[in-house]
């Protein structure tokens, strides 16, 4: 059920004898609040999402950990309902050091595991997440199984931050993945003066590609740019076998979505 936006709620709703509508209207009226307390409870945690080889075998090539936050009666909240109202304040920097805390000790326990993670550009310059990072890759060889995954959005905030941060981290052994591919932040001049190891198409791209002969054009461009700057691909959001077949005609390396395996707590 998708969240109610309050601001443009009737009254009578908040009244609703609805006790699944009263917790949605409750809890999105104050989001960041929410957050804050789930932070501050320590009531974060992960969802792990698999992304798939494209090829025969289809053996998982990594996870994709995912922030979620429960509410004080433990229902959890995915990322979609608050990370707009919070990702480019201070709590979108909590975000994303719990996401990387949790990401990092998720990878020391699990030796074979290869994990994404999101990230901001602004986290770069927090020295909490830094630190963190720091002492992640310090204490135990998982640089060469963490993803670091940044937005196109994000990415051209602070290009040269991102590119400085990649050149200090690449021979640490941590990967780069460019989230969003195709969104329309990036001009593919600029892909030059980055190092982003893997691409992952917008999945508004990869939706109905197998009947939408625009979006077939686009993807196979997005795919080939990628390939000429040496980036693997992954097609974001791939929900049907129909567009999982259409990927891979078109050259993906990866694939990740529903169809495959939806978010969950444990791998």
């Amino acid at each position: 059920m998708p969240a109610l936006n309050t601001q443009n709620l009737d009254p009578a709703l908040l009244e609703s004898s609805d006790p699944l509508q009263q917790a949605f209207a409750s809890r999105d009226q104050d989001a960041p609040k929410l957050v804050r307390e789930a932070i501050a409870a320590n009531r974060t945690q992960l969802a792990f999402q698999p992304v798939l080889q494209a090829g025969p075998s289809g053996q998982v090539a990594f996870y994709e950990g995912l922030i979620r936050v429960l509410d004080d009666a433990g229902r959890v909240i995915p990322a979609r309902y608050f990370m707009s109202e919070v990702e480019e304040t201070v709590l979108g920097r909590d975000l994303d050091c719990a996401s990387l805390r949790l990401g990092l000790a998720k990878l020391h326990a699990n030796p074979k595991l290869r994990l994404a993670i999101n990230m901001s550009a602004r986290s770069i310059a927090d020295g909490r997440w830094r630190d963190t990072l720091e002492r992640g890759i310090r204490l135990g060889d998982v640089g060469d199984r963490l993803i670091l995954e940044i937005s196109e959005q994000s990415a051209m905030l602070l290009p040269d931050v991102v590119v400085r941060f990649m050149e200090e981290l690449q021979p640490r052994g941590v990967a780069f993945a460019l989230d969003d591919f195709g969104s329309g932040f990036i001009a593919f001049r600029h892909l030059k003066d980055f190092f982003f190891d893997l691409a992952k198409v917008d999945k508004h791209f990869i939706r109905s590609i197998d009947t939408t002969p625009d979006n077939q054009v686009l993807t196979e461009a997005l795919i080939s740019v990628a390939h000429q700057f040496e980036m693997f691909v992954v097609a974001e959001g791939v929900e049907t076998l129909e567009e999982a077949g259409m990927v891979r005609h078109l050259g993906v390396d990866c694939l990740q979505g529903y169809l495959f395996g939806v978010p969950k707590a444990s791998l």
